[in-house]
């Protein structure tokens, strides 16, 4: 299912602008929330990285009948040191840009990791709407991404809190690319 590229330009950044209409209405309607409950959080991956939860973003909506979580992975292109904080700090006004989409459950923002990486594990209501959501997003992300280090992977069938409490459920039969940034290990 997973297409690993993005979407034609003009039909992601017509996504985009769906997507923000849509985020504007839910934002000014109250619908939005910025829970604390993983904080803090450490997640540990697959290839050894750690990433820190910095910020979550939830939606009001009906629990997703086709869960599942998707991770997406980029190195921002010229970013270090205070520019990390200042990343962190401005990537709140990004929130448009994602919650409108169809589909969005949730999201755990990530800190950098020590390879430079930052992540987010987003749910989901539908694997296709997830994957669209991530090959859209990449046009975005490639303006500011250092090229070629964008990836994603949808998981379907796990729900986001579910992953968190017990990530040894992740078949380990899955088709990987030899890469496991996005196999989640241990969630502290």
């Amino acid at each position: 299912m997973t297409h690993r590229d993005p979407l034609p330009v003009s039909t992601a950044f017509s996504a985009v602008i769906r997507c923000a209409v849509t985020s504007a209405s839910m934002l000014a309607h109250g619908r939005v929330h910025l829970p604390r409950r993983n904080i803090g959080r450490r997640l540990v991956f697959g290839d050894g990285t750690t990433g820190r939860v910095y910020r979550e973003t939830i939606v009001d909506r009906p629990p997703p009948t086709e869960p599942c979580v998707l991770v997406v992975e980029f190195r921002l292109r010229g970013v270090g040191g205070w520019g990390h904080v200042l990343f962190r700090w401005e990537s709140l006004l990004n929130t448009p840009l994602f919650v409108g989409f169809p589909g969005f459950v949730s999201k755990l923002w990530m800190a950098h990791d020590s390879n430079g990486a930052y992540r987010g594990l987003y749910e989901w209501d539908g694997p296709h709407a997830a994957e669209q959501y991530a090959r859209a997003l990449w046009r975005v992300l490639a303006l500011v991404s250092v090229p070629g280090s964008i990836d994603y992977q949808v998981l379907p069938g796990v729900r986001r809190d579910e992953l968190l409490a017990q990530p040894s459920r992740i078949d380990t039969a899955m088709p990987v690319d030899g890469r496991e940034w996005w196999r989640l290990i241990e969630a502290a």
